[in-house]
């Protein structure tokens, strides 16, 4: 039984070749790389539109020119935005004035509008007597005389009189500050003041204002109610810049302070101060 199985094992090893060469198949990575070329050809038909956003927005890709771009249109919002705010302040202010009240801004805006083309054209009317005199020295010597005058109005060395009004606040309670009659002082000089006294007391461009007690102090000089302003300036621009809505008047009666408001086509402004020469300050000419 031995021989039998041992004739098929030999005569199936008589079919079979002596040696078969083996054939060893080249190794594949199981997933080889694609060229870039290849990737970029092959049509994305399995994304979705969506996808195809989300890969073209993310990651984001930022430059400095884009990033100083942002950085730029930010802080031109931000500034709008803050005007924008300011606008709608002083908006809400005017908003709750009277018809009347509106009518009188406007109308003192122009006034001042007019005010400095007034002085615009007489300091060209100046400069061409200055150039088309004969006596050009004579002239300029007249027009520096004028202009001396008119400094000494300013600095309170030269008594003035001229069209103006008074202003005349009662404090019976003791309430009103020195900071309240210092913005009355403010505004009458935006309004075009040009020579101010209280109490006998001139102001100036170096007046101060302190409290002393239930009082207040000018330049060191003591002044009690009822404070007495007398000014110097168009009463058409002086007396409503006084009156406007949470103004001079409405703040001092608020403060139980009675306020009156007289026009006059002559105010003597008297009070002087003495000519002080500069310590340290001297002439450039």
């Amino acid at each position: 039984m031995s021989n039998q199985d041992e004739q098929p094992e030999k005569g199936l090893r008589k079919e079979l070749p002596a040696e078969v060469p083996a054939e060893v198949p080249a190794e594949v990575p199981a997933s080889a790389p694609e060229p870039e070329e290849a990737a970029e050809q092959r049509p994305q038909q399995a994304l979705t539109g969506r996808q195809r956003l989300v890969q073209g927005l993310w990651p984001p890709r930022v430059s400095r020119a884009q990033l100083i771009v942002a950085v730029l249109l930010f802080g031109l919002g931000f500034g709008l935005a803050v005007q924008v705010a300011s606008n709608s302040d002083s908006d809400s202010a005017l908003r709750g004035a009277r018809q009347e009240d509106l009518v009188r801004i406007l109308d003192e805006l122009d006034d001042r509008t007019q005010r400095l083309e007034d002085e615009k054209q007489g300091l060209e009317k100046q400069r061409q007597e200055l150039q088309s005199s004969s006596d050009q020295a004579a002239e300029a010597r007249r027009q520096t005389a004028e202009k001396e005058k008119q400094l000494g109005i300013l600095a309170g060395t030269v008594a003035a009189e001229g069209p103006g009004i008074t202003m005349t606040i009662d404090d019976t309670k003791g309430t009103v500050q020195a900071d309240m009659l210092l913005d009355a002082i403010q505004e009458l000089r935006a309004a075009g003041a040009e020579a101010i006294e209280v109490n006998g007391v001139r102001v100036v461009a170096g007046t101060y204002l302190t409290d002393s007690g239930k009082s207040v102090s000018v330049d060191g000089n003591k002044i009690n109610s009822p404070y007495r302003f007398k000014v110097i300036g168009k009463p058409q621009d002086l007396e409503p810049a006084l009156n406007i809505p949470g103004g001079v008047v409405q703040t001092l009666e608020k403060e139980q302070a009675t306020v009156t408001v007289d026009r006059s086509s002559k105010i003597v402004v008297d009070a002087l101060r003495p000519a002080k020469q500069p310590d340290y300050a001297r002439s450039s000419s």
